[in-house]
């Protein structure tokens, strides 16, 4: 499963979610891609910041653990990756196991930035 991260007008929420129905009812069993939707590429930047996305590979790499061990990996202050896992999970990008070991769910996250369409 993958997830799927884009920029989408603001109403849009449900247009998506309509879009991961017919996907989950075209693909039974396999489960839909997860999507997130943010207004603007400054808003999605702000949410997924370049330390956050470093967060999201180094976890993929290293397998399901704690967040002092994932502060540990990545070589940064616990307090700071414990506030950026929050928002990860917040975002649907971070779970977590009973044991409460933070995992990423997803094989693949991938951003998709359309550009303006240009005025003739």
């Amino acid at each position: 499963m993958k997830a799927v991260i884009e920029i989408a007008p603001r109403g849009s929420v449900f247009k998506t979610a309509r879009k991961q129905l017919k996907a989950a009812e075209a693909r039974p069993g396999l489960g839909a891609d997860y999507h997130l939707s943010f207004e603007s590429a400054r808003a999605l930047f702000a949410e997924l910041t370049p330390a956050r996305l470093d967060l999201l590979e180094a976890l993929r790499r290293h397998g399901p653990c704690t967040v002092y061990a994932l502060a540990k990996e990545v070589a940064r202050n616990y307090s700071n990756v414990h506030a950026d896992i929050g928002k990860l999970e917040e975002h649907g990008l971070v779970q977590r196991t009973p044991e409460d070991l933070v995992f990423v769910p997803f094989e693949t996250v991938e951003i998709h930035l359309g550009l303006a369409k240009r005025v003739a």
